[in-house]
């Protein structure tokens, strides 16, 4: 189990230098130099202190210890060698290294279930593509079976990254890559860690690189989001600011319009809501007219758009598999080199996003109406 200690502790130069292989408690939160002193001289915690490499030339640090209680690890390789993970995650080397690396807002900023959604979804189409590929059909059926847990979200405790890392998403692909893998390793009885008979790059990967994966889970993610959630709410808010246009103009109100906080010319209070249904409407067609751009995927185009390592027809079979698993239509992308390189479907998602965004704070009439409400000398002058 992953345990964390923050502390500041005051140790004698000689004490600080030698503060590296010894041995705390994880309860160890504010060492003082005495205490400091009974954990180092302690042999009997299982916690092991890793990350102590310095010659600390003041007298006052601060430190930061992550701590893994021994007897519940396994350990995990890759390039760089081995290293402990918590033996209850599915997540492996790659997920670790980036823990350690990129220390920055955890767990605040994790990366967001619609996007470990958007994986689940990915890697499940294909491992159903790469079956038609070659793919072994016993593990492709096993990697199937896992990456359906990712999408259902009933693994979200094994995504610990934050966002903050490498531009490609690269750490947060192996994230999922070693997830499903050891999950699918589990499914048929293997060893977690093994790599065996499901590996997190040949098989969960196959056919795929960090830099069409990303782009790709972004996209879906997106449009999942806006089409499934964001569209049907602002409708429906439209719909109900619509209806009490309706009933303003029914009973007529007219009220004082107001300018600069000040009493202006007369209108009606359907006239006022109407230009908040106004409002949403240009905002749902922006909203709208930015999705086009996000149903074209980059899967396919592998490392650099060239569809290196992959196979002809992969990239327009998984946007018709990932077409059919959400119910979204989506498709290949006609230049996969803009797909990978520029993200100028999210920037104009974005944008269209804020512009929506910035209405409803502007124009919200628990906002508004305080500031519009006419001054004394108007009263009497309204009808209802």
């Amino acid at each position: 189990m992953l345990r964390t200690a923050t502390f500041r502790a005051p140790l004698p130069r000689a004490m600080a230098r030698t503060f590296t292989t010894s041995t705390f408690p994880a309860n160890a939160i504010n060492i003082t130099s005495k205490s400091a002193t009974r954990v180092l001289n302690g042999a009997s915690s299982p916690y092991k202190l890793k990350g102590f490499q310095s010659s600390f030339p003041r007298l006052q640090r601060n430190f930061h210890a992550t701590a893994y209680n021994m007897a519940e690890t396994r350990t995990e390789s890759d390039a760089f060698g081995n290293v402990e993970v918590p033996a209850d995650k599915y997540w492996g080397a790659q997920t670790e290294r980036s823990l350690e690396n990129f220390k920055i807002n955890q767990p605040q900023d994790r990366m967001p279930p619609p996007i470990i959604k958007a994986f689940g979804i990915l890697k499940g189409a294909a491992a159903t593509v790469n079956m038609k590929f070659g793919l072994d059909p016993k593990l492709g059926k096993a990697i199937q079976e896992a990456a359906k847990e990712v999408a259902d979200l009933k693994l979200i405790d094994h995504f610990p990254l934050v966002v903050w890392q490498t531009g490609s998403g690269t750490q947060s692909n192996m994230n999922a890559n070693e997830v499903i893998s050891n999950r699918a390793i589990e499914i048929l009885g293997g060893k977690m860690g093994s790599k065996k008979p499901v590996h997190p790059n040949d098989h969960v990967n196959m056919s795929a690189s960090s830099n069409d994966t990303f782009p790709t889970v972004m996209h879906i993610a997106a449009v999942l989001e806006i089409e499934n959630d964001l569209l049907p709410a602002t409708k429906s808010l439209r719909d109900a600011l619509q209806a009490k246009v309706d009933e303003f103009e029914s009973k007529n109100i007219i009220k004082i319009g107001r300018t600069h906080l000040q009493d202006a010319t007369p209108l009606t209070l359907a006239q006022e809501f109407s230009g908040y249904v106004a409002q949403l409407d240009y905002g749902i067609e922006r909203v709208e007219s930015s999705l086009p751009h996000l149903r074209l995927l980059a899967q396919g185009g592998t490392a650099v758009g060239t569809g290196i390592n992959t196979f002809k027809g992969f990239a327009e079979a998984i946007a018709e598999e990932v077409t059919k698993m959400t119910g979204t239509q989506f498709t290949t992308a006609p230049n996969k080199f803009e797909a990978l390189a520029a993200h100028d479907a999210i920037v104009q998602a974005s944008g269209s996003l804020t512009t929506l965004a910035s209405s409803l704070f502007q124009d919200r009439p628990r906002h508004s109406l305080p500031w519009i409400w006419p001054s004394m000398r108007s009263w009497g002058t309204c009808s209802a």
